[in-house]
């Protein structure tokens, strides 16, 4: 799967909604998961952790991570990204360290947990400013830290070419990018590059920059008004009909079908 370097320039966000293929990426925000429906695999670093339904997780900033769906059958999660500005109380442990599993099964969820995650979920967006958010971030992870055996952020796979591989990528992504432009703007051969994509992530450099480019496209197409086409050649693709045939074997619908679809369900 292809890595990349999410920007977010928001301090909460939550969304209940349809759990898909999400590639590697790491934010400054702590990203929680709560499985309501189905299962889903919560991938950090180079390990890939399982979640049933009432299941909940914990990533934490500048940590690679990714989601993958292998159930034919419906999933659904509540994502809550929140600034680690709301836990000053945890900064030492959140910048430099992170939890060796980071799943916390249903059976040892705290029901305040729960209720912090639905509370969230309904609040008006005048109540989704600070002092709400901040505070049931508090209550989540004063609850779920007890759970986890933490360890040093910098040995949870990854190291110095990814990372500059993740900058790279979402600088460049849009872009008529190459695997040798890449390495030479790195100071990497390409062969190290290369390695990057398909011993660590298990693909090649074309996938990897295609289901960038269709990840980006997907959030394009559910948040902003702008039209298909726009959002198809800004994602980096040279023809519609490449990036809708790309689309719908990722998402299993045309990228106007996923609009109305997500819109529906959008929380």
């Amino acid at each position: 799967m292809p890595l990349w370097y999410e920007r977010i320039n928001y301090e909460f966000e939550i969304y209940n909604k349809k759990s898909v293929h999400v590639p590697p990426h790491l934010h400054k925000l702590i990203e929680m998961i709560y499985v309501t429906r189905g299962t889903l695999e919560l991938g950090v670093g180079t390990e890939l952790f399982h979640m049933d339904c009432n299941d909940f997780a914990v990533v934490f900033p500048d940590v690679i991570h990714h989601y993958q769906v292998f159930s034919e059958k419906p999933s659904h999660a509540i994502y809550l990204q929140t600034s680690p500005d709301f836990a000053p109380m945890y900064t030492s442990l959140l910048q430099n360290s992170c939890p060796a599993d980071p799943i916390i099964h249903a059976d040892s969820v705290h029901p305040d947990i729960v209720y912090a995650m639905k509370t969230l979920l309904r609040a008006e967006d005048t109540d989704k400013e600070r002092i709400i958010p901040g505070a049931f971030t508090q209550i989540i992870l004063t609850h779920a830290f007890p759970h986890y055996n933490f360890v040093e952020k910098s040995s949870v796979g990854s190291n110095d070419i990814i990372y500059q591989t993740v900058a790279y990528a979402a600088e460049h992504f849009m872009e008529n990018i190459t695997l040798p432009k890449m390495a030479h703007d790195l100071g990497f051969s390409p062969y190290a590059i290369s390695r990057v994509f398909s011993g660590t992530f298990h693909t090649n450099f074309n996938q990897y920059i295609n289901s960038l480019r269709l990840e980006y496209a997907q959030q394009q197409i559910l948040y902003t008004d702008q039209s298909i086409t726009d959002i198809c050649f800004l994602a980096g693709f040279n023809s519609q009909r490449t990036f809708n045939r790309a689309f719908q074997e990722q998402y299993g619908m045309t990228p106007r079908e996923y609009r109305k679809e997500g819109r529906l369900t959008i929380t």
